[in-house]
């Protein structure tokens, strides 16, 4: 179970996790011994799953982003576990999820202008026997992208 300072020290690594112990311990008043426990216990326990870093899509040369909702031909075990692998090995798939509603999938995909993208769909769908169809929004502008999580 997590407590107030378990909270506060999730709020601030959620934020910055490159935060070193003393500046966690002073922002959270607790001594640097303390919160590395308590960091090293949150990792243990998969509150925090992992540490990232959010590298500018601009900055290596892929500044499109499309939104894509994907419809699988058939909903079978087999069919969706397939596709959920070929979504995990793709990089250019930077995040997916599997969705109720009229479509199957959602994906947010990057490419490095609208050629690049139209061979990615020409591999990725049209080669795939088991997908129906799928349709693509591009984002004009990314406002936010942040896996940070309100805590309470």
């Amino acid at each position: 179970m997590i407590d107030e300072i378990d909270k506060k020290i999730l709020q601030q690594v959620q934020r910055n996790n490159q935060l070193t112990s003393a500046e966690l311990s002073e922002r959270v008043g607790l001594s640097p011994t303390s919160v590395q426990r308590r960091l090293h216990r949150l990792r243990d326990q998969k509150i925090i799953e992992r540490d990232i870093a959010v590298v500018s899509t601009a900055a290596m040369g892929r500044p499109l982003t499309m939104l894509v909702s994907v419809e699988l031909e058939r909903e079978r075990s087999d069919i969706i576990d397939r596709f959920k692998k070929s979504v995990r090995d793709c990089p250019k798939v930077q995040s997916a999820y599997y969705v109720t509603g009229e479509t199957d999938f959602v994906l947010t995909v990057t490419a490095i202008d609208m050629a690049d993208y139209e061979a990615f769909t020409r591999d990725f769908f049209y080669n795939n026997q088991d997908i129906k169809g799928f349709k693509t929004t591009v984002v004009m502008d990314r406002i936010k992208a942040s896996y940070e999580l309100p805590i309470d």
